[in-house]
């Protein structure tokens, strides 16, 4: 079972920071193969969505209200452990992430850059793509839009 929190960037523990850039770098640095500034001065302004296996972080992603990242709210960062995409924690944390935005932006638009290749998980969640593929630290990309 997936214990999800949601919290402000002063809200996290030491540890839990810990955790969470652990995790960022060993799927989008390691397993993606793709050399990125991922600390890049955002965390501070981002709501973190936070999904805990036995007290482990397994999943998250990070949330901005409009004019932080894009025009609108946005969900970005979005990552589950290898070990853990069995158990479908990506739309358990994107389902958090979408109703975090809600409860604490009250927004509904929400714009995301999609790897290209999760295009339809994304659109099983309801967004779709704007505008043409680019790269983004070397990794094809698609703007989405959910309203």
């Amino acid at each position: 079972m997936l214990d999800i929190q949601t919290k402000t960037f002063d809200q996290l523990t030491t540890q839990e920071l810990y955790d969470i850039l652990q995790l960022r770098s060993e799927v989008f640095v390691v397993e993606q193969d793709c050399v990125y500034q991922d600390i890049d001065g955002k965390d501070q302004k981002a709501l973190h969505i936070i999904g805990f296996k036995n007290k482990k972080v397994v999943a998250y992603t990070r949330v901005f209200k409009p004019g932080d990242y894009f025009e609108f709210s946005s969900i970005g960062r979005v990552v589950v452990a290898n070990n853990e995409r069995q158990h479908k924690y990506g739309v358990a944390i994107m389902k958090a992430s979408i109703e975090a935005i809600a409860a604490y932006y009250n927004e509904t638009k929400i714009k995301i850059s999609a790897q290209c290749y999760l295009k339809r998980f994304y659109n099983g969640l309801e967004f779709f793509e704007i505008g043409e593929e680019y790269l983004e630290d070397g990794i094809p990309h698609v703007a989405m839009i959910k309203d």
